[in-house]
């Protein structure tokens, strides 16, 4: 075990800011807790875990596995900056009231590439419920333990070759078509390439991910929230998106992308916090429609 404890400027909030890592209450490659997060990943020195609590002087880190100094040495990064000091002091009067009831709020910054694209790729055109079943499975069947005390429970997220070498049926059983199952086997059999773009700026890792067939606009932006830390990351194209935002900023029940870019303008920049808050709020225009029935494709 290696361990290591950081001051932090500004309030935290870690599991508000962590959330967005969690694919669902079955995910067994993050834990959160109050004041205390635990995550599994894989880094170029090897797998790790790392087990953040919040301490009366800052944020206490200690990881395990080949790859714990690689992941202590981001931990800074990983928790990010609190939204009162990223965004711009001209807002919204809905944007300012959420900042100050979520001080400690922030973007999380994972530098785990695979670990935000594999599961943004599975999210394509289908509901949660199925993205969420398809990574959990993935996770339980060819993830492995990992490192650090058994008691935590923790997976490994599967290791790129097991996801390149694995023909596309046998993501079936997962409720993963070969479409979708063919993308993540051609992004993990060059897993390398896409981790290496978190040394990139954003537009060029944006530019990098959106260049491979299989992934688009949404998905880049989803994988740059996370693992990039990209403040100004937007997921166009998103299904309930644009209409929270519409809905919180201009009393709009229906969006489309073009209003939602449109009300986000002022904040360019810093849009990824915005959307952030909006999503904690708890705001939300009313229900249309009812909503879609998860299906079974491994029963077809």
């Amino acid at each position: 075990m290696a361990s290591l404890e950081i001051p932090l400027e500004g309030p935290l909030d870690l599991v508000a800011t962590l959330r967005p890592l969690v694919r669902g209450s079955g995910d067994r490659t993050i834990r959160l807790a109050p004041g205390q997060a635990w995550w599994a990943t894989r880094t170029p020195s090897g797998p790790a875990t790392l087990h953040l609590r919040q301490g009366p002087e800052g944020l206490v880190a200690e990881a395990y596995g080949p790859g714990a100094d690689a992941i202590l040495e981001r931990v800074g990064r990983l928790v990010g900056q609190p939204a009162a000091q990223v965004l711009p002091t001209a807002q919204h009067v809905v944007i300012s009231r959420l900042a100050r009831r979520f001080p400690g709020v922030r973007l999380p910054r994972t530098e785990a590439v695979l670990d935000a694209l594999v599961p943004a790729i599975l999210e394509q055109k289908v509901t949660g419920i199925e993205a969420r079943r398809a990574w959990h499975g993935l996770v339980r069947v060819h993830g492995e333990a990992a490192p650090g005390p058994a008691a935590w429970g923790l997976r490994l997220p599967p290791a790129p070759e097991t996801l390149a070498r694995l023909p596309y049926y046998a993501y079936h059983p997962f409720g993963v078509e070969q479409r979708r199952a063919d993308t993540i086997r051609r992004v993990a059999a060059r897993a390398p390439w896409f981790e290496a773009m978190v040394g990139l700026p954003f537009a060029e890792a944006q530019a990098r991910l959106t260049s491979v067939p299989g992934i688009g606009s949404w998905t880049a932006a989803e994988v740059a929230v996370r693992a990039l830390g990209d403040p100004d990351a937007v997921s166009v194209g998103d299904f309930h998106l644009p209409s929270l935002v519409t809905w919180a900023l201009a009393g709009e029940p229906r969006g489309d992308d073009a209003r939602m870019l449109q009300l986000l303008e002022p904040y360019r920049g810093h849009r990824a916090m915005v959307i952030r808050l909006l999503e904690l709020s708890g705001l939300g225009p009313p229900r249309r429609a009812p909503r879609l029935t998860p299906r079974r494709i491994e029963a077809i």
